[in-house]
């Protein structure tokens, strides 16, 4: 069986010198263009007729505000060493990204599910990026230090190459005066 291959997504900016992600258990910033650039990728599956997966952690499936959980039209994972059940909502309740990839990559899931993508937390991104399964982290750089306390973790520029792919905007966009790029990393190892 092959493992499908994980892609990350995230929006970061500059804070105290590190990736900042959240605050509070929220996005520290509303930016519609971007979070619809979210929706697209996470959404649109490569292959016709499958759906993508999201993987997120427990607190990102709780911070997602009720009227818009599940994520629509993708498969939803949610992942905790907590909880017991699968939240409402939800599609699966997985342990680790390990167990996640190794169940959205056997059937019945190999034949419906097309990307699987990390949405968060912290923790979540971290095991992704180190899972051999790692293909790519979408990044959206917001160019702004704004305050945060939940982080992306660092990751290997070696190992992971800044890319160009023609249906990305190498633009720097703008919204309510905060500006943000989009960057892929791809694993080159």
């Amino acid at each position: 069986m092959a493992e499908k291959k994980l892609n990350l997504i995230a929006a970061a900016c500059t804070s105290s010198g590190k990736m900042g992600i959240g605050i509070n258990g929220n996005l520290p910033w509303r930016l519609r263009q971007e979070m619809a650039y979210f929706e697209r990728l996470t959404k649109t599956p490569q292959l016709e007729g499958m759906k993508n997966a999201v993987i997120m952690g427990r607190k990102t499936w709780f911070s997602i505000p009720e009227k818009f959980r599940p994520l629509k039209d993708r498969i939803n994972v949610v992942l905790s060493n907590t909880l017991t059940e699968c939240p409402s909502g939800a599609d699966h309740l997985c342990s680790s990204v390990s167990e996640a990839v190794k169940l959205l990559s056997s059937p019945p899931h190999s034949q419906t599910v097309d990307m699987l993508w990390i949405i968060g937390g912290s923790a979540v991104y971290k095991a992704g990026i180190e899972s051999p399964c790692c293909h790519r982290i979408y990044l959206t750089r917001v160019l702004k230090e704004i305050e945060c306390d939940t982080f992306f973790p660092e990751f290997d520029l070696e190992k992971f190459k800044l890319i160009v792919d023609p249906a990305v905007s190498q633009d720097i966009q703008e919204e309510k005066g905060i500006q943000y790029k989009f960057e892929i990393y791809e694993n080159s190892s």
